[in-house]
C-alpha cells in the first residue's frame, strides 16, 4: 500500500517533515482514501495521523549546576577557560589590593601606631606597588621598627 502522497499532504498540513509523520496501522484504509488536505485534516483530528514530537535537551542538569555555581562550587581550575585576567581584570585586582593597603595604613595612623611623618612614605610605597599585601606592610614595619606602640 503506497501512502507517499498522503504522507506528503500530512506533512504540509502539520507543517513538519514527512519523516515525522506516523500513520495509525489500524486506519490505513481510511488514510489511503484521503486525497485532499481537508481529508487529511479530518484524520489528524481523529488521531489517525500523528506527528512525532521533536526531542529536546533536558535542562535539569544545567539548572542543578547553576544552583551549585551560585554556592561557589564547580569553579575549579578544570572549569576555567582563559587567563586569570580574563576572569578578573588587572585593574580590579589592583584596586582591591591598594584599597585594603590604604585602609590599613589609615587605621594604623588613626590608632597612632605609626607617626604622621612615616605615613606619607608608606602610602607612596603602597602606591608604587612596593607591598605585596597587608601582611607585607606589617612585616616591613616590624623589620624597620616603625611601630610606636607594640600593639597590632
Amino acid at each position: 500500500m503506497k501512502l507517499k502522497i498522503q504522507k506528503k499532504l500530512a506533512a504540509k498540513v502539520l507543517k513538519t517533515s514527512k519523516y515525522k509523520i506516523v500513520f495509525d496501522p489500524e486506519r490505513l484504509e481510511d488514510i489511503k482514501e484521503a486525497i485532499t488536505k481537508t481529508d487529511i485534516r479530518g484524520l489528524v483530528s481523529e488521531k489517525a495521523i500523528k506527528k512525532i514530537q521533536k526531542k529536546g535537551t533536558s535542562k535539569v542538569r544545567t539548572r542543578e549546576n547553576k544552583i551549585q555555581r551560585r554556592k561557589g562550587l564547580r569553579k575549579g581550575p578544570s572549569t576555567r577557560k582563559g587567563k586569570k585576567t580574563a576572569r578578573i581584570s588587572k585593574k580590579d585586582l589592583w584596586m582591591a589590593k591598594i584599597r585594603t593597603q590604604r585602609e590599613f595604613l589609615k587605621q594604623l595612623r588613626d590608632k597612632k601606631l605609626i607617626s604622621h611623618k612615616v605615613f606619607p612614605d608608606l602610602y607612596s610605597k603602597a602606591k608604587g606597588n612596593f607591598f605585596r599585601s597587608k601582611r607585607h606592610i606589617r612585616i616591613y614595619l616590624e623589620e624597620h621598627k616603625l611601630i610606636e606602640n607594640e600593639k597590632n
